[in-house]
């Protein structure tokens, strides 16, 4: 039962409980407006290893966005790109290029653009993503609250592929979304998606170079300076799906074993009486996910099962079924991925096994420090997305 109820709590029972306080904290402390502030200068920092086939459209995007010219500095860093993508960027004299041919990594390239960066705001975006028009003029006002450190967009996966669906990656992006604003509403967005989000440039601090997931770090120890991380849905980064199911779980497995490298280095965070409810939502959120859930799984299977042989009641027995039938319909679900097939009965229950089963490899991979920071250019066909 410890087992149910950890997988229950983690993948739902907290966003009911999310919900609930938030509902009680708007009837206790009613949200006020705070007056508008004029539009800060701010500087668009775009990490970039080779995209030349994408990085033109990129900067058409860029240059198309809502924010005045005279405010919105743009910013691209292409350290050990070799495909050609600096000399593209150069055609554009309005952006500035950093370029250095070693592949140090994306954290050590952001490192050495900040120290260029002099405007108050600056946002943080993929280079295979596009923004919709209002993203920037959206992020940035939710800082005419001073205790706003940073404030985090959406991710929008968008349709790819003959069959046009997102696939399940996409389904899981949207949950992701709803347990943001119910994180941002009670508190603060627990880790930054690295696809689009924004922070004060005077609370930035160096990150270690082998740091795999710099936007989690990021955020969250601006949070443990005593900001809170703002939520803006309405600013958003638009990216494909993985181009196949391998590519998928090369970046499941990276993402994983940067999660661990976070937990260690966030150590603080998991003092519940240092950082209350910051550290409620981190653990809620994010570390339960990435600890106890993968390994709950096949224990409450074997235990199940105990219990059933022990001549345990039918309700153990239905359970047991249960189980069984979900990882039938995910069997056939990776059968079906492997040929590019799709069938959400059949999909969800996969995905959401293999992403679990990520976590077990990315925990060996960064036990064995084989997880390095440099940059793997993912596999995604940005074709079908437009601003």
């Amino acid at each position: 039962m410890c087992s149910f109820f950890i997988l229950f709590y983690s993948y739902a029972g907290y966003g009911l409980l999310a919900w609930l306080m938030v509902k009680l904290k708007r009837w206790l402390f009613p949200p006020k407006a705070l007056p508008a502030q004029e539009l800060p200068p701010v500087t668009l920092l775009i990490a970039a290893y080779n995209e030349a086939g994408f990085i033109e459209q990129k900067i058409h995007n860029t240059l198309q966005l809502d924010y005045p010219a005279e405010k919105l500095q743009v910013m691209i860093v292409t350290d050990g790109s070799a495909d050609g993508t600096p000399d593209i960027i150069r055609r554009y004299p309005s952006i500035i290029l950093l370029h250095e041919p070693e592949r140090s990594g994306k954290t050590a390239a952001i490192n050495r653009a900040m120290l260029q960066v002099s405007t108050p705001i600056v946002v943080f975006c993929d280079a295979n993503t596009l923004l919709n028009k209002a993203a920037i003029r959206n992020l940035v006002k939710h800082y005419d609250d001073p205790h706003t450190g940073g404030v985090a967009g959406e991710k929008k996966v968008v349709a790819g592929g003959e069959d046009g669906a997102a696939g399940m990656e996409g389904v899981y992006w949207k949950y992701e979304s709803a347990l943001k604003k119910l994180d941002a509403a009670l508190y603060s967005v627990v880790g930054a998606a690295g696809e689009l989000f924004s922070i004060r440039t005077a609370l930035f601090r160096p990150v270690e170079p082998e740091v795999v997931l710099d936007d989690f770090i990021i955020s969250l120890r601006i949070n443990m300076a005593g900001y809170r991380i703002a939520y803006a849905p309405d600013a958003y980064a638009m990216e494909a799906p993985s181009f196949s199911i391998t590519e998928e779980h090369k970046r499941k497995v990276r993402i994983s074993a940067g999660g661990f490298q976070s937990i260690v280095m966030l150590k603080p965070l998991l003092n519940i009486f240092r950082y209350p409810l910051l550290s409620f939502q981190y653990i809620s959120h994010r570390v339960l996910r990435w600890t106890l859930c993968p390994l709950c799984l096949p224990l409450l299977l074997l235990s199940n099962t105990a219990l059933v042989v022990m001549g345990a009641g039918p309700w153990f027995t239905a359970f047991l079924a249960a189980q069984l039938l979900f990882y039938g319909l995910a069997a056939i679900g990776y059968v079906l991925a492997n040929r590019s097939v799709r069938v959400k009965i059949f999909y969800i229950p996969f995905y959401f096994l293999f992403m679990n089963v990520a976590i077990f490899e990315g925990f060996f991979r960064y036990i064995r420090k084989r997880q390095s920071a440099a940059w793997e250019r993912s596999s995604r066909s940005m074709a079908t997305v437009s601003s």
